[in-house]
Formats: structure tokens, sequence, C-alpha cells
């Protein structure tokens, strides 16, 4: 198993960095320079700029809603402004986010989105309430939108079945070109759809796989975790046997097809461009292909990823082993996510059960 550092990551990181970077020096007062210096040891950058982003909305709002911040721009506002600040100003806040403009765009959010954008303008409210530079912490008496539970969307036993069997198909999509391309990538497309459905990965993990992380010889492989951490993970004797075919024909046969790029050497899923395939393309296989066997339901790579939880949980009826493999830091998501299988499984069991007599 190969340990070294996976340029794609470091790429991503690099690139996270300096989006980061640049929201905050341009789109942000300059005190919010002293709240990321606190958080960064606990945060990653892509954290930390999901924060930055969601503050540039929230002192964008305040600059075209708010009486005291109307002829300010974003670096001439004070920390002492936010003192200014009263809960019914948040609350307007999460009202605007249902549908406002940013940058000439406009946009809208749902209650999941909204909480997010709470949840960073209290962190912020917070830490400097807890450094006694604001009188009050406001944002304690805003109450979070209430986030209503979504069914989960997976695929069947039979939609499986029938997703790979499509992929394998010359003929699966309607026209002779749609076709003619497909059959020059469905081994790449199958292979990747295979490694999720039997692994649970995530798509960032999926996309950031190198040729050398993969152990044949004990049918495992290592991944980047969100957070940077490295995990190794398993699979079958069945997924061994596809991997084995898969590496011979990239190594040997996509470099005499394709002209690789030199940066992209290493990586596991090459496009037709001899690029790393990007999270966008993974994304777009996917449903192209999950269209084809299950039209009725919007298949994401996440959707498959539950697919295979769900599988996994049924297989074995232990949380913490789901939760391990899918790399969830808090077994509570795991328990919410999985809540129906959970249900299906105490049932089952109790209904088999009974006393016997002596």
């Amino acid at each position: 198993m190969n340990n070294k550092p996976n340029n794609y990551f470091d790429e991503r990181d690099l690139n996270t960095y300096k989006k980061f970077e640049k929201i905050v020096e341009n789109e942000l007062p300059y005190f919010c320079i002293e709240f990321f210096n606190a958080i960064d040891t606990q945060t990653t950058y892509l954290t930390k700029l999901n924060y930055a982003m969601d503050l540039a909305i929230f002192f964008d709002f305040l600059i075209s809603k708010h009486k005291n911040f109307k002829d300010l721009s974003p670096i001439d506002i004070e920390i002492e402004h936010l003192n200014t600040i009263r809960a019914t100003d948040i609350e307007y806040f999460l009202r605007y986010l249902s549908f406002y403009t940013y940058k000439g765009v406009s946009r809208k959010n749902k209650d999941s989105s909204k909480a997010r954008k709470l949840s960073t303008v209290k962190a912020l409210f917070s830490y400097f309430y807890s450094r006694d530079k604001l009188k009050e912490n406001v944002t304690t008496k805003v109450k979070s939108p209430k986030i209503r539970t979504k069914p989960i969307i997976r695929l069947e036993n039979s939609e499986v079945k029938q997703l790979l069997k499509n992929i394998e198909n010359e003929n699966a999509f309607e026209t002779e070109f749609q076709n003619a391309y497909n059959k020059k990538i469905n081994f790449r497309d199958y292979t990747i759809i295979n490694l999720i459905l039997n692994t649970g990965i995530r798509i960032s993990e999926c996309v950031g796989l190198d040729i050398d992380d993969f152990d044949l010889a004990n049918n495992s492989f290592s991944i980047t975790r969100k957070g940077g951490n490295i995990a190794q993970l398993y699979y079958s004797d069945e997924i061994k046997e596809l991997l084995e075919l898969y590496l011979e024909y990239r190594l040997n046969k996509v470099p005499k097809e394709i002209n690789i790029n030199d940066k992209h050497a290493n990586a596991l899923f090459i496009s037709l461009k001899g690029c790393r395939l990007g999270v966008r393309s993974i994304q777009n296989i996917v449903k192209k292909y999950a269209k084809t066997a299950a039209p009725l339901k919007n298949i994401s790579p996440h959707k498959l990823r539950a697919t295979f939880g769900t599988a996994l949980y049924n297989a074995t009826g232990d949380i913490y082993v789901v939760a391990e493999v899918l790399g969830h830091k808090d077994i509570n998501t795991t328990k919410e996510y999985y809540a129906a299988t959970s249900e299906k499984i105490k049932k089952t069991a109790v209904s088999s059960f009974s006393y016997k007599k002596e």
C-alpha cells in the first residue's frame, strides 16, 4: 500500500486555500481574519471556505438591507458595528435567503442551507462575544430553521442489476452517437459504478484514487477521507477480479488510445482528454446510466453510497460497522440515515422470535 501524498488532493487543497484567501481579503471585514485564525486548527480549508462564502453573503445582506451598514463596504465594517445588530435582523437575514441576489445572480436557499449560514453567523458572534468584543450574542435568540427529514433514495437490488447490465450493453442509449461514444468508456464507467456500489466511497474519494492505491493481494485500497485522513477499505473477490482486469486495461490499453497528461499519469480514472476524471464528470456518468435503470429516481453517486450502506447494514445488522466503513465521524449520522432499515431489522427479528416450550 502506497502512503505517498496524493497530488490530486494537494492541488484541490491549494485551490481551496486560494479561493478562501481571496474572499477573506476582498469581501469580508478585517476582523474576520481573527475569527478564522482561531478556528484554523479545528477546521479544514474547505470548511473555512464555506464559512467565508456564508459570511460574505451575510455582510452583503447587511450592506444592502440594514440602515446602519448602507453606506459601508465590507472592508469599512468594524467589529463595533455588529453591536447594532438585533435578533430581528438575523431573522430578516433568514427570510432574505429564501430569494436573494448576490453578485448579480438570483439565488434561493432551502431550510438546510439557511441553517448552515445561520450556524456560520452564530459561530462568528459566539467567538467575538467570548472575547468580550461584543456586548451581547444576539444570535442565541434566533432559532434555526427546522430541517424536514427527506426520504432516503436508494436503488433496489433489481435496479442495481439493471444498472450494471445497461452499462455493459453497447446499445443502451437511443442514438448511435451515444452508443458509439459510450463504447469507448463503458468499461471505465462500469468499474467506477461497481466500486462505489461495493465499497460506499464518496465521490471525492473516487476522484482521488490513484493506480498504486490498490493492494490486490489483500483485497484492499487506501482512500483520502474528508479532512485528509487516510483510510484503508476492503472489497470482495468479485470486485478484485474486476479491478485486476481494469488495472490491466488502464495500464496497457488506455495509454495507447489516449494521450495522458503527465500530471495525471497515476490517476485511476482518466477522461478521453487524458486528465483525471473530476467530480462533475463522475456525477454525470452515474446520472446518465441510472436514468436507464431507474428513470423515476434522481440517482447520484451519494445515492449509490446509500445503496451500499443499506446493503451492508442488512447483511451485518451492525450500525457501527456501517459507520466505520462509510467514514461517519458521528454514529448518530449513520443511525439517522438508516433508521428505516433499522426498524425493518428490528421488526423481522421480533416477528421471528418465540419462547420454545420445553
